[in-house]
C-alpha cells in the first residue's frame, strides 16, 4: 500500500463501484461515517439506509466490491508514482467553491502546484472555433486579470479554452485545466506541451479515473466542475449552441456570476455571447472593471472602505464540517439553517450542533428566523 491513508483507499474504492454516484456516496458516508465502515456494513444495515436498494447491496457485497478495492490500490500506486493528489470531498484540500454546488463530484484527481482554493478564481470558456477577435479578447482579458493574480480555470479544449490557458501561462498566472478524461489521457493530444507546462506552474484536474477516454458524455460533467471552481465565468466567444453555453447555464444555476464578451451581430462565433447578454443571463464584459465590480474585486472599493473583504478563515483551524458551513456563509453572506444543511450536504441535526460550537467560538452569529452570519 502506498503512503496514502487507509481511509483514502476505501474512499477511492467507493467511487469506483459501478452505479454508485456522488449523491449515493454522500448518503452512504453520512450513515457509515467513513468509507471503510461502509464496506464493512452487513446487508441488513445497508438496506436500512434511505436510497439503498437490493442492487446497491449486491454491488457493495458482491464481486464488484473486490474489483473496486483492487482498482483503488492500483490507482493509489499510480498516483503516488506520478505525483497525483487524490482528493475526497471530506479533504480540506478539496476545492471549497466546488463543495457548494449540489451535483459536485465526491473525488478529484489533481496534479500541479496551484491552489484550488485561491482567494480569486475565474473561468474563461468559449467556442472551439475561435476567431482572431476571440484570441485578441481572450489575451486582453487575461492581461487585465494580472493585478488580481487569480486562478484561471478552463477546459483544455481547442479554441478559447487553450487560448486562455496559454495567455495565463504567458502572464505568469496559475491556470488549471479541467479534463473530461483521466489525468493520463491528454485530450486533445495537440495540447500536450501546454498541459505539461500547466502541470509545472498550474494544474490539471479531473473527476475521472486513470485511463478514462474522452467519451462525449464526460464533457457536460467536466463543464459543471469548471463552473463550480470559479467565482465567475467569462464567455469570450460562443455559437448559438455549444459547451460554453452549457457552462454558463450551470454557473447561473449555482448562483455564480456570468459575463460575456459581445461580438459583431453578424458573427456566428459571437451569437451565443450576444444572446446571453440580450437575455440578461450575462453581464457585458468590455474591460477589466466590468469583472472587478461584478465579483467585488475592485481595488478602489476596498481602499475606500465601501466594501469590506470577508474575514480570512483557515481550514486548518476547523473541522471539515465546520469549514463547509463557513464556506457557505462566505458565499451567501447569511443563510437559514435548512439552507446551510442543504448547501453543505450535512444533516440538519449536525448543522445545529456545529453552529452552536461556531457561535461559542465567536465565528458566527444567529439572527432572527434561524438565520446565521459570519462575524
Amino acid at each position: 500500500m502506498p503512503h496514502n491513508s487507509d481511509d483514502l483507499y476505501h474512499e477511492l474504492a467507493l467511487t469506483l463501484l459501478p452505479g454508485i454516484g456522488p449523491q449515493l456516496t454522500r448518503q452512504l458516508m453520512s450513515y457509515g461515517s467513513s468509507a471503510k465502515n461502509v464496506f464493512s456494513l452487513p446487508p441488513g444495515k445497508l438496506r436500512r439506509i434511505p436510497g439503498v436498494g437490493e442492487a446497491t447491496v449486491k454491488i457493495l457485497t458482491g464481486p464488484a466490491r473486490g474489483q473496486a478495492l483492487a482498482q483503488a490500490e492500483a490507482s493509489l500506486r499510480k498516483a503516488e508514482k506520478e505525483g497525483v493528489a487524490i482528493l475526497f470531498y471530506t479533504s480540506k484540500q478539496f476545492p471549497a467553491r466546488l463543495k457548494l454546488i449540489p451535483d459536485a463530484p465526491v473525488l478529484l484527481y489533481y496534479q500541479g502546484p496551484a491552489d484550488l482554493n485561491a482567494p480569486k478564481a475565474v473561468a474563461i470558456v468559449g467556442t472551439r472555433q475561435a476567431t482572431e477577435y476571440g484570441r485578441e479578447q481572450t489575451e486582453a482579458l487575461v492581461r487585465g486579470l494580472v493585478p488580481h493574480n487569480p486562478l484561471v480555470v478552463s477546459g483544455l479544449a481547442y479554441g478559447i479554452d487553450i487560448l486562455a490557458h496559454r495567455a495565463a501561462l504567458q502572464e505568469g498566472l496559475a491556470t488549471v485545466g479541467v479534463m473530461a478524461t483521466g489525468l493520463d489521457v491528454i485530450y486533445p493530444a495537440a495540447h500536450r506541451k501546454t498541459a505539461e507546462k500547466m502541470r509545472e506552474t498550474g494544474g490539471l484536474l479531473t473527476e475521472f479515473a486513470f485511463g478514462t477516454q474522452p467519451d462525449r458524455y464526460n464533457f457536460p460533467q467536466r463543464n459543471r466542475v469548471i463552473a463550480g471552481l470559479a467565482d465567475g465565468t467569462v464567455v469570450v466567444e460562443a455559437a448559438e449552441k455549444g459547451g460554453a453555453l452549457i457552462t454558463a447555464e450551470l454557473a447561473l444555476s449555482y448562483d455564480r456570476d456570468v459575463l460575456a464578451v459581445p461580438g459583431n451581430v453578424s458573427s456566428a462565433a459571437s451569437a451565443g455571447c450576444n444572446n446571453l447578454i440580450k437575455a440578461n443571463k450575462a453581464a457585458l464584459y468590455s474591460k477589466p472593471a466590468d469583472l472587478e465590480q461584478l465579483l467585488n474585486w475592485d481595488a478602489a472599493l476596498y481602499q475606500s472602505g465601501k466594501f469590506q473583504p470577508p474575514p480570512s478563515y483557515s481550514p486548518a483551524d476547523f473541522s471539515v464540517e465546520e469549514f463547509a458551513l463557513i464556506t457557505v456563509l462566505l458565499v451567501t453572506k447569511e443563510a437559514l439553517m435548512d439552507d446551510l444543511a442543504w448547501r453543505a450536504q450535512l444533516p440538519i441535526h449536525q448543522v445545529a450542533s456545529l453552529l452552536l460550537v461556531l457561535e461559542f467560538r465567536g465565528v458566527v452569529r444567529a439572527l432572527p428566523g434561524k438565520k446565521f452570519v459570519l462575524i
